[in-house]
């Protein structure tokens, strides 16, 4: 999206976008812009209705935004927008923003419009295929210069955009390999570092949980590393580590899926997050140093499977008795925490992941379960999940859920049995690979990382966690 600022209409032909906060329905007067006037009888700016007007050579949409609104709302309302009026936005389009309007609201509306050109139809034939380009130029109505919100919107958009894809694309497409080859081109193209551990280099290196996982697939195991350092001043900078679970297809091995498996790509939505972020931090050049693996790994069905009751080797050095192999995900992600705390140090460390079933049961799809022992990391990270509508809500971590990890024949084992507590155990489980660390957080995201909402028939993608991991990286 590119945009422009004008400061009239005299010169514009297209749709004209105008917000409205509500009035009163018994108001006499009307609502009236550039000389178009609509009834409050008809419009008065009640929260998720629309008006269209015909003036001259401009389409006017006034858009109902309610008493008040919050950011997330405010993203849907023009995300809906761009996407129900495709035909109308092909061409040309003018924004104008309230005088009341904050930075974070600009931001939310620019960015809901770009995200509004997404459309799942990847391998539809062209012309029945029907999406705004999103190079598409916005004109922009203001009385104040919002240069920078708008900027930071668009960058914020993109990388939300780049995870939709990621996820909602097919695992025919999406593999190991795919997604390291996405590291390396935007790696190159926004500023991070990119190393890139193939199948021998992960047996070299000892990563022996992440490579269980990937046994039964043909396609290769790549232990994707990826580091970003503002240009100037990196001495003193704050750390931060990032793990994402990058399973491209969960069968769940020889304890197969019995339902619910054709949704299964989303099985790297963790790590699609952190990819988004990595991008979306390189493009803010954020002031922090930032370290982010995430593991990706096909856990298929084959004679080279796993089995249930294997013992295996961790890069910890722990062994880990696996008595599921449905539980990979924190397989993959123990071996990404004891890598990055070994070899990296990180003052902080956030790893997500559509982890369990358990955690939509306690939380449903309305937000994710936050793991941690560090009061403050907690509140920053709900903070901010509050404040751009990608809430977390803390389970607990006590040490009597530490029985339901304990193993006769090994260190550790991989799932409890139990059909209670599932997301707890599984976070114990990752706590047990992180050294005690200070300042350690496990965004479970199985609820709300894909889902249904207005924008497809079909289960798919919802990019939640690209905006909260940089942003909570950003207020650090």
């Amino acid at each position: 999206m590119k945009t422009k600022k004008i400061d009239n209409l005299k010169k514009f032909s297209g749709t004209v976008l105008v917000p409205v906060f509500e009035t009163s329905a018994k108001n006499l007067i009307p609502i009236t812009f550039d000389d178009v006037e609509v009834s409050s009888k008809v419009f008065y700016g009640k929260k998720d209705t629309h008006y269209l007007a015909e003036k001259s050579d401009n389409t006017f949409i006034f858009i109902g935004l309610g008493k008040s609104i919050d950011y997330k709302s405010l993203k849907t309302i023009f995300r809906r927008i761009a996407s129900k009026e495709k035909e109308t936005f092909a061409k040309s389009v003018a924004l104008s923003l309230p005088s009341e309007f904050s930075n974070e609201q600009v931001e939310a509306t620019i960015s809901g419009l770009l995200l509004g050109t997404y459309s799942l139809g990847h391998f539809k034939k062209q012309e029945n295929h029907p999406f705004l380009n999103p190079d598409f130029e916005l004109d922009i109505l203001s009385s104040k210069d919002h240069a920078a919100s708008i900027n930071k919107a668009v960058k914020i958009a993109r990388a939300q955009l780049e995870t939709l894809s990621l996820v909602d694309l097919p695992p025919n497409r999406v593999t190991p390999k795919y997604l390291a080859k996405w590291a390396l081109d935007k790696g190159k193209k926004y500023g991070f570092d990119v190393e890139v551990l193939g199948l021998d280099a992960c047996k070299i290196e000892g990563l022996g949980a992440f490579l269980a996982v990937g046994k039964g697939s043909e396609n290769e195991p790549q232990f994707v590393i990826m580091k970003y350092s503002p240009k100037e001043g990196t001495a003193a900078l704050k750390h931060v580590g990032l793990v994402g679970k990058g399973i491209t297809f969960d069968t769940g091995g020889l304890n197969i899926k019995t339902s619910g498996m054709v949704h299964m790509k989303c099985d790297m939505a963790g790590g699609g997050a952190v990819f988004g972020a990595m991008q979306l931090i390189a493009d803010l050049q954020l002031p922090i140093k930032v370290t982010a693996i995430v593991p990706c790994a096909e856990n298929s069905v084959d004679s080279k499977s796993f089995l249930p009751s294997d013992v295996i080797q961790s890069y910890s050095g722990n062994s880990i008795e696996i008595i599921d192999t449905d539980a990979e995900g924190r397989l993959v992600l123990a071996d990404g925490l004891s890598y990055l705390i070994k070899n990296y140090k990180p003052q902080y460390i956030v790893d997500i992941a559509t982890l369990t079933g358990s955690s939509v049961g306690t939380l449903g799809y309305e937000c994710g379960a936050l793991f941690t022992n560090n009061d403050s990391i907690s509140k920053k990270l709900q903070e901010v999940g509050d404040s751009i509508g990608e809430r977390l809500w803390q389970l607990p971590l006590w040490d009597v859920y530490k029985q339901d990890i304990e193993s006769d024949i090994a260190d550790v084992k991989n799932y409890s049995g139990k059909p209670v507590a599932g997301a707890i155990s599984a976070a114990k489980f990752l706590e047990y690979f992180t050294e005690e660390h200070p300042a350690w957080a496990h965004l479970d995201v199985a609820g709300v990382a894909f889902g249904d909402d207005e924008f497809a028939k079909s289960k798919h993608a919802t990019a939640y966690g690209v905006h909260l991991l940089t942003k909570f990286i950003e207020n650090l």
